[in-house]
This record gives C-alpha cells, sequence and structure tokens, in this order.
C-alpha cells in the first residue's frame, strides 16, 4: 500500500478558525469570527475545533486564528490535547510553519494563577515554528464588566485592519464588518425534518433510556461531536445525606449512586459526569411559548448534507426523537444564558418595533455593556428572554442552533471501587447564588440531584471520566489538601489505602483539611477521625497525620495553608520519603496560597535543595492539582 495522498491545498483566501473550547465560550466566539470574516467577503472560511483539524496540515494553511480557553490550573480543553501533543514534537523544525500568519485570543479568569496560560503557549509555540503574528494575542477575561467580549470587540477590529492592510483581496469590505447590517438575516446551518407517528414503523421509536439519549445527543449539531466512547451508566440513587448544619447556609450532600446488577469500572481520582433533567413545567412552558408541537417526531441534520430520502425515514434509519424528549436531554433552556448572537437573530423575528429596537441594541458594541449586565451577570435563561420579548417567534431551526447545549456536571468521585464495586459517592455542593438584582438562582445538577428520593424509580444518566488526580500506588506516601468539597477524592484515596492496607503494608497518608465551623460543616468527620486513630492510614502512630483549619471558629482565620507551616516538620519528612502531593478544591486563591506554603516549609527546611523542588515534583509526576470555580 502506498502513501496516503496529501491533503488538497487550501483555497485562496481561506481563513482558517481553530477553537478549544471546554465549556462552549471559545467556540462561540471562534464561530463570531467566521461571522465576521464571512460578512467581510473572505472568499473561504472554515471553523474546526481542534481535535477535527489534522496538525500536519498546518504548513499548507496561510492565515489562521486561534481561539482557546483556559481551564483549571492552566490546563488546556480537552480537545485540545492531540493537537497539542503534536505541536511539541521535537523534529518539527524553526521553519517548519514559515509562511503562515496567526493571531490568537484566549479565553481565561484573571482570578486563577495561571491566567490564558494555553493561548499564551500557543502563541509562543507558533513563534518558535517560524509562523509569523498577524496581530498581537488577545486575552478575554471573564471577570471584564462585558466578559470576553470586551477584548474580543477591539481585538477582532484590529485583526480585520491588518488582514484587510496584508491582503486587500482576502477582506475587500471591512465596512460591512464594522457596520453589519442588521436587517439581513443569513441562514441557519441545520434543518428539521417532521413526520408524524404513522410514518415510520414503531421499531423506530426508542425506548430504552441509555439509547434515546444517544440519539438525542447525537442529533444536536452542538453535542454530536462530545461522545469521547466513555460506558454510560443509569444508575439508582440509594443515599441522600445531608452534611452540613440544617441551620449553615451552605447545603452539602453526600450521595451514593449505585447500579444493582454490575460492577462500576473507575478508579480513585476518576470523575463522574452527570446529565441533569430539567424540569418537566419549564420545558413544557418553552414548547408553550415557541409555539411548538411536544408530540411530533423530528430528525435534525446539518444543512447542506447528504440528501434524506422519505424511504430513508420510514425505514426508521435517519433515526427520529419526540420534539419535547429532544428539547429535554440537548436543549439547555432553564439554566444556561443565551450568547449573544442569540439577540442578533431574535431581532429579525422581533414584530414589535421597540423590541426589535432593543435587541439589535443588544447586538450592537455600543450595547454590549448593558447585555452583560441583563443577560449574563443576571443568569438569565433562554425561556426568561424570549418571555421578555413576546413579540418574538424564533423559527425552530434557528432555536436549536442558539440554544446553549445541555451540557454534563462533573464531580470528583468520593469513593473506591475496592470498597464499593458497584457503587460511586458524590460530594456536592448545592449550588444556589443571589444576582445583582437579588434574583434567587440554582445550579441545576446539584439542586436536581438534590432534590431526588433514595430508592426511586429515577435512574440518573452518567459517565466515567479519567480524572485529573492519578490513582497513586500504595506504597507511595501521600500529602493530601482538600478543604471544603475539595476533600471529595481524597476520600477515595483514604478509602482505598484503607482497603490496600487489609491486604499487605502501605506507605501513610499526610491529610489537610478546612471548613468554616467545627460544627456546622466538618464534612466526614467520623470518617477522618474514624483512619486517624490507632493503626489507620492518618494515624500519627503510622507516619501519617490528619490536621484541620476551622477558618472562623476564633478571631482570627485560619486556613490548610497555616496548618501546613505547622506540620512543617512532618510535611517535610513525609517529602523527604518520596511522597506524592495532591491539591483539591477552589480554583481562586487556595491553590496558590499552599504551595506558597509547601514551598516555605521546602525552603527552610532543605536549603539549597528547595531549587526547582516543585518542578521536579510535577515532572515525576507527584505534584498534582484540580480545582473548580
Amino acid at each position: 500500500m502506498g502513501p496516503s495522498p496529501s491533503p488538497p491545498p487550501p483555497p485562496t483566501g481561506r481563513l482558517l478558525v481553530l477553537y478549544a473550547s471546554q465549556t462552549g465560550n471559545a467556540m462561540d466566539a471562534a464561530e463570531r469570527v467566521g461571522r465576521e470574516a464571512e460578512r467581510g467577503g473572505c472568499p473561504a472560511v472554515d471553523v474546526l475545533s481542534m481535535d477535527s483539524f489534522d496538525p500536519s496540515c498546518l504548513p499548507g494553511e496561510r492565515s489562521v486564528v486561534f481561539v482557546a480557553s483556559t481551564t483549571g490550573q492552566g490546563d488546556p480543553p480537552d480537545s485540545m490535547k492531540g493537537f497539542w501533543r503534536y505541536l511539541l514534537k521535537k523534529d518539527l523544525g524553526t521553519r517548519w510553519l514559515e509562511g503562515l500568519r496567526f493571531a490568537v485570543f484566549g479565553l481565561g479568569d484573571s482570578g486563577y494563577q495561571k491566567y490564558n496560560f494555553v493561548a499564551k503557549k500557543i502563541d509562543r509555540r507558533l513563534l518558535q515554528l517560524g509562523a509569523e503574528l498577524i496581530i498581537d494575542i488577545g486575552l478575554g477575561d471573564d471577570l471584564h464588566p462585558s466578559g470576553y467580549e470586551g477584548a474580543l470587540d477591539p481585538w477582532l477590529l484590529s485583526l480585520w485592519e491588518s488582514l484587510n492592510k496584508a491582503n486587500p483581496s482576502l477582506l475587500p469590505r471591512i465596512t460591512d464588518i464594522i457596520n453589519p447590517n442588521l436587517n439581513y438575516l443569513g441562514d441557519a446551518k441545520i434543518e428539521v425534518i417532521y413526520y408524524s407517528c404513522s410514518d415510520a414503523p414503531p421499531d423506530s421509536i426508542v425506548s430504552d433510556s441509555k439509547k434515546l439519549i444517544e440519539r438525542a445527543r447525537s442529533m444536536s449539531p452542538a453535542l454530536k461531536f462530545h461522545n469521547d466512547g466513555a460506558p454510560q451508566y443509569m444508575l439508582k440513587m440509594v443515599t441522600n445525606q445531608r452534611l452540613t448544619k440544617e441551620e449553615f447556609e451552605k447545603d452539602v450532600r453526600h450521595f451514593e449512586l449505585e447500579d444493582p446488577s454490575s460492577v462500576i469500572s473507575y478508579q480513585v481520582g476518576d470523575a463522574l459526569e452527570v446529565l441533569p433533567s430539567q424540569n418537566p413545567s419549564v420545558i413544557n412552558a418553552f414548547i408553550e411559548r415557541c409555539n411548538l408541537d411536544p408530540d411530533c417526531y423530528i430528525t435534525i441534520r446539518a444543512k447542506g448534507g447528504s440528501e434524506v430520502s422519505f424511504d430513508s425515514l420510514l425505514n426508521g434509519s435517519m433515526g427520529r426523537i419526540k420534539l419535547q424528549t429532544f428539547v429535554a436531554l440537548t436543549m439547555d433552556v432553564a439554566s444556561a444564558s443565551p450568547r449573544r448572537y442569540f439577540f442578533e437573530i431574535m431581532s429579525h423575528f422581533a414584530t414589535a418595533e421597540h423590541e426589535k429596537e432593543r435587541l439589535q441594541y443588544f447586538a450592537s458594541p455600543e450595547g454590549r455593556d448593558d447585555l452583560y449586565q441583563y443577560n449574563q451577570k443576571e443568569s438569565r435563561t433562554v425561556l426568561e428572554v424570549l418571555e421578555d420579548f413576546p413579540s418574538v417567534h424564533m423559527p425552530f431551526e434557528w432555536l436549536v442552533q442558539l440554544t446553549p447545549p445541555l451540557k454534563k456536571r462533573a464531580f470528583s468521585i468520593s469513593s473506591s471501587p475496592l470498597a464499593h464495586p458497584n457503587q460511586i459517592h458524590l460530594t456536592v455542593s448545592i449550588v444556589s447564588w443571589l444576582t445583582p438584582f437579588k434574583r434567587t438562582r440554582q445550579g441545576l445538577c446539584s439542586t436536581w440531584l438534590a432534590g431526588l428520593s433514595p430508592n426511586e424509580e429515577n435512574l440518573i444518566p452518567c459517565w466515567v471520566h479519567k480524572g485529573s488526580l492519578p490513582p497513586p500506588q500504595p506504597s507511595t506516601p501521600l500529602v493530601l489538601i482538600g478543604p471544603g468539597t475539595g476533600c471529595a477524592p481524597f476520600r477515595a484515596f483514604v478509602e482505598e489505602r484503607a482497603a490496600q492496607s487489609a491486604r499487605g503494608p502501605t506507605a501513610p497518608i499526610l491529610f489537610f483539611f478546612g471548613c468554616r465551623n467545627e460544627g456546622r460543616d466538618f464534612l466526614y468527620r467520623d470518617f477522618w477521625l474514624k483512619h486517624a486513630q490507632d493503626k489507620g492510614v492518618l494515624s500519627l502512630k503510622e507516619g501519617g497525620g490528619f490536621f484541620v483549619a476551622f477558618s472562623r471558629d476564633q478571631p482570627q482565620k485560619v486556613y490548610v495553608q497555616h496548618k501546613i507551616k505547622e506540620q512543617s516538620a512532618r510535611v517535610w519528612n513525609i517529602l523527604c520519603s518520596g511522597a506524592s502531593i495532591y491539591v483539591a478544591g477552589s480554583s481562586t486563591k487556595m491553590p496558590a496560597d499552599v504551595t506558597a506554603a509547601l514551598e516555605e516549609v521546602v525552603r527552610q527546611k532543605g536549603g539549597d535543595a528547595a531549587s526547582g523542588w516543585r518542578r521536579k515534583l510535577e515532572r515525576a509526576g507527584k505534584f498534582n492539582i484540580e480545582t473548580w470555580s
């Protein structure tokens, strides 16, 4: 068999936009880049996720815009990992990308220590490989008064001006980008095929829950590429226990989910993704507001795809699903806020003049800050926005394209498969907050889980995913730092090591936990104290230890980093014996404060040995952080 044919050259004047998105923001920003390029007359524009583009083809491109978000502690989105590995190959020379012009826009949060780390890394690496900058890197910040668009708007203007100067034939109508014609409506990217129940045999109607979820989500344009092959489980809740005191404002729950019929394949350090159910009354209200028929059957496909014959619909090969089921399983109408483009498209369908004017203002650069305050800051849902503009009646294909997808929520697993082979335990904070206008908002998934009664017939769709905390060997000593719900993965680590110690010798564990009050939110108190006694894996006698910081039980606040410094001798001794460090919890100040405390211990105790200690541990896979906002 001969060598595979080389890819065809890109069309003249093509602009390629590659994005890496974890929550959808980077994808939205990339699609906006593509839309504006098309408005300006760019002859060819392609907007692709990085995991659907072969990086070996990059030298054949001429103009590429990269849009990438940063997750956790400077981590790339999952969709970028393979692409990034390729760019780091040692055999790519300093002239590999000669002739390529590029621009990078990053999405991040300046509250994180490694702000926009991923975009900065891409920018630096492309320059090393010989590519040339179109304009300087743009850094979107979630904490900006307008969100990431506060930086994206001026950055895009600079991008189009620079491209226009370098190659006027690429973007001949820059004025159309800056002042778009809001009266022009393009086509939706998808189409909906409707047919009645009598048009297809009964066996094409899916009754199995797993298959129904798979069919709906593979049909959704925003979700069909998100199926990574992880096994799906339908789990029953057998325990729903509040861990914090009733009078304490924070509600943290311990959930136990079970598969009564089989063993669940997972490791400590893994995460469980849960697909939440939306309130049926909200789904019904959305369907009614949009004048949709909940009982009709539909097929959804990308516009411009292969022709669909009536026969293929009749024999069920295309698949079909009830409209109400599709909305419930794929479209987040109950919790996610729509994007700016949603308001632009709404303006085309507004029949009341005052509504049209307000929507066009929201979609304009001048209205950006007011839209951010009205929409994202207030966490308005798609249903709430549609109810605020009653004259708007958008076709269903536009609603499917523009409604944020219903996403799975990930939680650290807080149980060990050695102790619970057919169960998974979760430690979940039930999310609730007040908006600037004092409207109460609640987390969709956590609130839904909290409302489930144990041993009911409800089955929870779940997927096990490899976590960012690698499972340690039994012989490796551990330093675990997990304040609040950050203790979740470490409950699994301790449970696992206790099970391993019943079979043979294991290394000790130092665990630093933190909460506000001993009497109100000391999560899993009895569990930790049991393992800290006698020959437990957290016992001082065995070389381990359990140390708690109660931040509000005394006039001065005490946090986990203070306890680390107090126990500097123990921390240093266990590090000298080859310990791995694991940190989990809030993504803002805690990881930086904990790292600084560890650095101080190493500097005080280790002297010259302190130089580069963290980098050495990270290279050896012995310094691991998992955080969430």
